[in-house]
C-alpha cells in the first residue's frame, strides 16, 4: 500500500504489517484438500477403487484447484495484499472436500447395503464442515479485509485497526489536538480532557498512515504545522 497525499475525503484499506506472512500461512491450509485429492488419485492408481464418474468429477475439480493454487501463490509473490471479490481457490477447495466427503459416505453406504454392519462415520461430516468453512472464506475474505480501514473526511477521521474491533470516530469539534507519539502512534486529545493513544504500529506502512492523519489535522487547522 502506498497512501496518496492527504485529501478532504480519503478512504484507505489497511493491511497488517505481517499480511504477507499470514497469507502464506493461510495457503498452507490448502494442504488439506490437496491431501484429499492425492488420496483419491492413489486409490485409483493402486486399483483399490474403480474410476467412477464421481471420481472423474473430483479429478476435474482437483485439476482446476491446482491451477488456482499456483495462481494464488503467484499473486502472493507479487502482491501479498491481493484480494478478489470471490476467492475461487477456496471454492475449489470446498468442492474437493464436499466431493470427497460424499465419496466416502457413498462407499460406506454401498457397503452397508451389501450387508456390512451399520456404523456412524465421522469423516464425511468432517469433510462437509471443512467445505462449509472454505465456502464462507470464499465469499467473506475480501469483506473481512475491508473492515480494517482509515477514512479521512472533512469532519475528522474514522477507522478500524482490527476486523473484529469497534471502529474509532474522531470529530474535529470534539478535539483540541492530535500529536505524534513514538514511531507510528497518535495522542488524541478531547475537549473534555480525555486522551487516547491510537497506534498504527501493527499496520503496513504505519508511520506513513500516522503522518497522513497529522497532515489531515493540519489541513483542518487542528494543529499548527512547524515552520
Amino acid at each position: 500500500m502506498n497512501p496518496a497525499a492527504p485529501a478532504s475525503q480519503q478512504h484507505i484499506v489497511l493491511h497488517h504489517k505481517r499480511q504477507a506472512r499470514m497469507a502464506r500461512a493461510k495457503s498452507l491450509s490448502h494442504l488439506v484438500p490437496a491431501g484429499m485429492l492425492v488420496t483419491g488419485v492413489v486409490g485409483v492408481l493402486t486399483k483399490a477403487e474403480p474410476l467412477t464418474p464421481l471420481l472423474v468429477v473430483e479429478f476435474v475439480v482437483g485439476a482446476a484447484y491446482l491451477v488456482l493454487l499456483l495462481r494464488e501463490l503467484r499473486h502472493l509473490r507479487h502482491d501479498p495484499h491481493h484480494h478478489e471479490r470471490v476467492a475461487w481457490l477456496e471454492l475449489a477447495a470446498a468442492g474437493i472436500a464436499a466431493l470427497e466427503g460424499y465419496h466416502i459416505w457413498h462407499r460406506h453406504h454401498e457397503a452397508e447395503l451389501g450387508g456390512a454392519p451399520a456404523r456412524i462415520h465421522v469423516l464425511p461430516y468432517l469433510y462437509a464442515l471443512i467445505a462449509a468453512i472454505y465456502v464462507w472464506l470464499a465469499f467473506n475474505s475480501q469483506r473481512l479485509q475491508q473492515r480494517r480501514f482509515l477514512h479521512l473526511h472533512e469532519d475528522g477521521f474514522t477507522g478500524r485497526l482490527h476486523p473484529f474491533s469497534r471502529r474509532f470516530d474522531y470529530r474535529w469539534e470534539e478535539l483540541t489536538g492530535v500529536e505524534p507519539v513514538g514511531a507510528a502512534e497518535l495522542l488524541v486529545r478531547h475537549r473534555d480532557g480525555r486522551e487516547r493513544r491510537l497506534s498504527f504500529d501493527q499496520m503496513h506502512e504505519g508511520a506513513t498512515l500516522r503522518e497522513q492523519v497529522l497532515a489531515h489535522a493540519i489541513a483542518n487547522r487542528l494543529m499548527k504545522s512547524e515552520e
